[in-house]
């Protein structure tokens, strides 16, 4: 039953469908996930489209958990306001796959640090992996760091990734 117990581990990652995102994915995939664990995908859009119905319904709780297979539908992402690269759709089946993992998907609609903290506060994760993007200390100090904010708010281990060239 223990073993049972420990194999409910949900990992997050916030993804933007950036190289970066990527790169944390990947860098979840080698060093973090193992069989039984569920990813939890977590993309926030900014500016909600309230031309979809769905951003209406779920823009204070963000969507309901939506399987990697139902996700990968063009016609469902769209749905919700999102667009998916093939790259990252695919590295995450295989993933799924490799790993005997479960992948879910939650979209959120807002500021990128709230939301994320906010699904972090709301859904038990384990930790939360996020990528950087590299931003230029005048640009972070202007801007501020999502990775930075949510780093220093999570109520969760976050792990930021940074990318080869960031």
């Amino acid at each position: 039953m223990a073993g049972e117990a420990a194999a409910e581990r949900w990992v997050g990652a916030a993804v933007d469908f950036s190289e970066g995102s990527r790169a944390a994915l990947r860098w979840a995939a080698d060093n973090l996930l193992r069989a039984g664990d569920h990813l939890l995908l977590l993309h926030v859009l900014k500016d909600p489209d309230y031309e979809q119905g769905e951003t209406l319904l779920w823009e204070a709780t963000g969507s309901p958990l939506i399987p990697l297979s139902d996700f990968s539908e063009p016609t469902i992402a769209k749905k919700y306001g999102a667009k998916p690269d093939a790259e990252t759709l695919d590295m995450l089946n295989t993933v799924a796959r490799q790993k005997e993992i479960v992948v879910v998907f939650k979209v959120l609609w807002g500021d990128p640090r709230e939301k994320l903290c906010q699904a972090i506060s709301e859904i038990p994760m384990s930790c939360l992996v996020i990528g950087s993007r590299g931003l230029g200390k005048l640009k972070r100090v202007l801007l501020g760091s999502v990775s930075d904010y949510v780093v220093n708010n999570a109520t969760c281990p976050v792990t930021v990734v940074k990318t080869a060239d960031g």
